[in-house]
């Protein structure tokens, strides 16, 4: 129980920063304590009374209110004097764990720096940011700026059988093998996917060859020429067999999406989570460049160019960016930490449904 409760005081901050943003409810304070620990950043004065001392650091009854509210009465009306005994236990058991765990390093594990950076952004840096700070004025600007951005793009759905051409396979057996599989698709389109999870050689034969929902401008990984030949047929249609992408391309439209244009209104929320994200990303990279001038600097070049890096090619995209509160779904700007929220209701940030593949 006391390693649980332990974790979870680490978690739940970071947990509340990838859901959120800094009009979310706040985090329960980080045990609090000698520098550069994870602390929580608001001055002592702010947390209230000291309820006990735990060798160095000390339980504050600002944050035992914070626990305490989340706890049921056993009566339903008011603590009973035990019951507050036990809620400052469980602290004073979480702070002795907080200084075992520190002592023994836990604090050098990035996945528990990256919950104190959060934890840090949140209070410093983020909730200074509200909805309100933007007029409907502003808003409406931004909007009529940027209407491209708010466009909801014509799409086809694709689905695709792909016979490689390699040096296992010349170009005419490839061609010979695709032609045949066209005929067998063609006396049954139904059967489309199941023939291409059998005979496709590309990562989409697990998907039954559904590329999904694709643009004009594609999709990485696939060839221009499937996306171009795509949009030229109507749905339901099936290609006959074409060379693009080191092979040969049969394939079938299964839906289409048009082009929609939404008005502000529509988009409202939409806007103001672009512009509080504009606005996010500039004050971090001042609080940011603030912060690392207080630091000496030291880089060993030699040592950075031996490093072996491997970067997978589903991993593209722009990395290093800000931890903004909240994370983006598939195909939007993104990384380990998160970057800029979807809004949620009334336009909050909160947690992007995953785009369309």
């Amino acid at each position: 129980m006391l390693v649980r409760n332990y974790w979870m005081s680490l978690v739940f901050p970071l947990a509340l920063a990838a859901c959120g943003g800094p009009d979310a409810a706040a985090p329960v304070a980080a045990p609090t304590g000698g520098p550069a620990t994870g602390a929580s950043a608001a001055p002592q004065e702010d947390m209230g009374t000291v309820l006990a001392t735990v060798g160095d650091v000390k339980v504050y009854s600002k944050e035992y209110e914070q626990v305490a509210q989340r706890k049921t009465p056993a009566n339903g009306d008011t603590l009973s004097p035990e019951e507050r005994k036990d809620i400052l236990q469980k602290l004073i058991e979480e702070k002795a764990l907080y200084q075992e765990a520190k002592t023994r390093g836990v604090d050098n594990d990035p996945k528990v720096q990256k919950v104190m950076i959060n934890t840090l952004l949140r209070q410093e840096v983020y909730s200074g940011v509200r909805n309100s700070d933007f007029t409907q004025e502003e808003l409406q600007a931004y909007f009529d700026a940027h209407k491209d951005e708010f466009v909801v793009p014509e799409k086809v759905q694709i689905k695709r059988i792909f016979v490689r051409v390699g040096p296992d396979r010349a170009d005419a057996d490839a061609k010979g093998l695709a032609q045949q599989i066209y005929k067998d698709v063609t006396k049954d389109p139904a059967k489309f996917g199941d023939i291409a999870a059998e005979k496709s050689e590309d990562p989409y034969r697990r998907r039954s060859g559904d590329l999904g929902f694709v643009g004009r401008d594609g999709k990485p990984g696939i060839d221009t020429s499937v996306v171009d030949k795509a949009f030229g047929m109507n749905v339901g249609d099936i290609s006959e067999p074409f060379e693009g992408g080191g092979g040969y391309n049969i394939v079938l439209v299964a839906n289409k999406r048009e082009r929609v244009e939404r008005t502000f209104e529509q988009m409202r929320g939409s806007v103001l989570r672009k512009v509080k994200n504009e606005k996010y990303k500039d004050l971090y990279e001042k609080y940011v460049n603030d912060v690392v001038a207080k630091y000496a600097v030291t880089k060993d070049d030699a040592a950075l160019e031996a490093v072996k890096v491997e970067t997978p090619r589903h991993m593209g995209g722009p990395m290093g960016g800000p931890p903004m509160p909240g994370m983006r779904g598939p195909g939007e700007l993104g990384d380990e930490l998160g970057t800029p929220s979807a809004e949620g209701p009334e336009g909050e940030p909160g947690v992007a449904t995953p785009g369309e593949e």
